[in-house]
């Protein structure tokens, strides 16, 4: 009876200590899993703590008005839509409500709010061709200011009529994302902010399929955003020299008559911070907390935040912007590389790649000559017969042009801090081709791009072998 008593209080004893191991072994795990980036990341995606109770609002009383003023009434779970806007054949107003409901599910995953807590949140939206009309029928007070495009207060909005359909629902779209953001996050950011997110979450596409609704961030083809011309509005600011910098965005003034080039200068930003692998967590983690006049103070805070790398990295994301933008592909490395020996060196650079460090440092004012080998896949095409690889060499295709240069050119560049022409810092292309000779503009590393479209870069495989030396000293071998 002693000894299986013994046995039974070791057994229990033994159990008891197991259980101690395993507890301190799940503590360990959990400390363990909060320190390791990735799963760190999974719990930042918990629901967002802070948002506002939905204010439910009677609609009836404003929408009787607008049928008695014979205007033509719209509604869905989220949005009471008004128009003065005479009934075409394929306006497609009907289907405005459904889309714009589509996107109130998109914007609050954006922003961590269950969608149990919008499930209530319904505004009232007027799309205004005459606004005499809505003024007679109590729909514009007279305390709207003048605007230009749209105006949103709270929980209503106006918006003017456009000729462009998809123009049209991107209005709605951007006054409904400032709807949102000021009646459930009490948004009061910086003017950058306000109008790059409003900007980047109104900027869609529509497919057959349901839902119709397609977030695109960076646009694929100039197709899916009809008339918007943002990305065109940024080339344009790069080639004038007028494009601002990242400080200059950041300071951008509220204003009612806003114009194209600011409204696409905050949405650029906000698609650089939002997308960019070195800055998309400390914008995602700013944008967690509260929407308030700390937000700029919150993102330069953040630890790892560095201005000036921030700054180089947005003047080259806006040099190189463009549809199909790929920010994995198209991320840079800035490190600043080694001396080049005088026998030369030997560096590839890759077809799927945007501008692509070589590691090898140039020196102000040298002499350089380079020789590249190989062939590389730069697009594929659909035929009826099936898929076409277009292959080029450093020389490039004459078949396909991309920013004035052959498709698969080889570009050789440094890093410009003081363009020639002015204007924000740039890659200056030294040199181009397989076979070639430059001098060396800055004691700066060497950078090496094949041209090509940025939507190519998923479709592009391969690389070319480039042998790189002073002129007059030895060179490698073919």
């Amino acid at each position: 009876m002693a000894q299986k008593a013994s046995e039974s209080w070791q057994r229990r004893s033994g159990s008891r200590y197991q259980r101690v191991q395993d507890r301190i072994c799940l503590v360990i795990l959990f400390v363990l899993v909060g320190s390791i980036p990735g799963l760190a990341r999974e719990k930042e995606k918990a629901p967002r703590k802070s948002y506002s109770v939905v204010m439910e609002h009677d609609w009836h009383s404003l929408i009787h008005r607008a049928r008695s003023a014979g205007l033509r009434v719209f509604e869905s779970n989220h949005l009471v839509l008004i128009t003065d806007r005479a009934s075409r054949a394929g306006d497609a107003l009907e289907d405005l409500p459904e889309i714009f409901d589509e996107a109130v599910g998109i914007w609050a995953k954006h922003y961590r709010i269950p969608l149990s807590a919008v499930s209530k949140w319904k505004v009232f939206g007027c799309l205004v061709v005459d606004r005499e009309r809505f003024r007679k029928a109590g729909l514009l007070p007279d305390a709207i200011p003048d605007f230009t495009n749209g105006y949103c207060e709270h929980y209503r909005f106006w918006f003017t009529e456009q000729s462009n359909p998809a123009y049209r629902r991107h209005l709605l779209l951007h006054e409904g994302v400032h709807a949102f953001t000021a009646t459930l996050l009490n948004l009061n950011t910086p003017t950058w902010y306000t109008e790059g997110i409003a900007e980047w979450l109104a900027t869609h596409r529509l497919v057959e399929r349901r839902p119709q609704l397609q977030h695109t961030p960076i646009p694929g083809t100039p197709e899916d955003v009809e008339q918007l011309g943002r990305i065109e509005m940024i080339r344009r600011l790069r080639q004038s020299a007028e494009a601002p910098s990242l400080d200059q965005v950041f300071a951008l003034k509220p204003t009612l008559h806003g114009t194209v080039g600011s409204y696409a200068s905050a949405w650029s930003v906000v698609a650089f911070l939002a997308r960019h692998p070195r800055y998309q967590e400390a914008f995602a983690v700013t944008e967690q907390q509260p929407l308030d006049t700390a937000f700029m103070h919150r993102l330069t805070s953040h630890p790892g935040w560095n201005g000036a790398a921030a700054s180089r990295d947005f003047d080259a994301f806006t040099a190189d912007l463009d549809y199909g933008f790929d920010y994995s592909r198209m991320n840079i490395n800035w490190s600043p590389g080694r001396r080049l020996p005088a026998a030369g060196a030997t560096t590839k650079v890759s077809a799927a790649l945007g501008w692509q460090n070589s590691g090898w440092q140039l020196k102000t004012g040298r002499q350089y000559q380079l020789r590249a080998l190989g062939r590389c896949r730069v697009a594929q095409l659909q035929r009826t017969d099936g898929q076409l690889d277009l292959e080029s060499t450093a020389e490039g295709i004459s078949i396909d042009w991309y920013r004035s240069l052959p498709l698969g050119r080889l570009l050789i560049a440094q890093w410009d801090e003081k363009p020639d022409s002015g204007g924000r810092p740039k890659f200056k292309v030294l040199a181009e081709g397989g076979e070639t000779t430059f001098t060396a503009v800055s004691d700066s590393p060497m950078f090496l791009k094949i041209n090509n479209r940025p939507g190519n870069l998923s479709q592009s495989d391969g690389q070319l072998i480039v042998n790189i030396g002073r002129k007059g000293d030895s060179f490698p071998s073919r």
